[in-house]
């Protein structure tokens, strides 16, 4: 009898530690382009989907992601849900900044997108300098496993607008303020700035997030996060990024480097945290 009764509490609380921590990832997945040649999407895609479910993500960002990909990743993954809209239309047309997670861990209570100008967050414009229309996917989130709510927040600053990057940070942590409400945040995306970035600084500096990549345990950081199908690896340098608000703690991090058939996945590396409810 105190064996079972050992046993059975082993088992509970074995559960209860599974149920305090999940995987979130933010991963540029790269557009479908011919130009891309032995890269294209339609030859990388079931790699990409291998990836993300060898590495367990439970929930993540995605950037450069166009319908057909994201109904591609949805044959591949049928484990996943996602949320999200067109950059271009507010519907299907364009870049979607989706929020992909799993269903038997998350239960979707509330979702949409905005946005990243200074003139209208509700329809599809570009705000600032940025060369092309930005938006910030948001949902709010709840773990299956204990209960505890969260919002999450995914998004692509612009590559060009200089302007357009800091004042989409400082967008991004009033809407944060706006939206979350008290609720522990997570935010994802390609940033198109490293970490020496003022942009970079507005988040990572701020009251409400800090970067992963500075709270985690662990660290793996093998090279930079964009890659250019592998010729443009530098050591150090990180563009693509998660925040976290408390009460996460972050017991490790990580630039997946992973390759097939010396190939890349993309032309960023996707990255990943172990996050820890606390």
């Amino acid at each position: 009898m105190k064996k079972f009764f050992s046993a059975f509490l082993c088992l509970l609380f074995t559960g209860i530690a599974l149920g305090q921590h999940f995987n979130v990832a933010s991963f540029n997945i790269r557009l479908r382009a011919k130009v891309d040649g032995e890269n294209m999407w339609d030859l990388r895609k079931h790699a990409v989907s291998d990836q993300i479910r060898f590495h367990e993500f439970d929930i993540f960002g995605v950037q450069e992601a166009f319908k057909e990909q994201l109904d591609d990743l949805a044959t591949d993954l049928p484990e996943y849900a996602h949320i999200g809209v067109g950059r271009d239309d507010g519907a299907e047309k364009g870049e979607y900044s989706a929020i992909l997670y799993r269903i038997d861990r998350f239960k979707l209570l509330k979702q949409g997108t905005f946005w990243l100008s200074g003139t209208d967050t509700e329809k599809p414009n570009k705000g600032w300098d940025a060369a092309l229309p930005r938006i910030c996917t948001w949902g709010i989130f709840q773990d299956k496993r204990n209960g505890k709510k969260f919002i999450m927040m995914n998004t692509h600053f612009d590559h060009v607008g200089v302007q357009a990057r800091v004042e989409s940070a400082k967008l991004m942590m009033a809407k944060a303020r706006e939206m979350a409400k008290g609720l522990p945040l997570i935010i994802t995306g390609d940033f198109n700035v490293d970490e020496h970035n003022p942009a970079y600084f507005t988040l990572a500096n701020s009251e409400i997030v800090k970067d992963v990549y500075n709270l985690a345990k662990i660290k793996y950081e093998p090279n930079s996060t964009f890659n250019a199908w592998g010729k443009d690896i530098k050591p150090k340098g990180r563009i693509d990024h998660i925040f976290v608000s408390k009460p996460f703690t972050v017991r490790k991090y990580g630039v997946l480097t992973d390759t097939y058939m010396g190939k890349y996945t993309s032309d960023h590396f996707p990255v990943m945290a172990e996050l820890n409810w606390k």
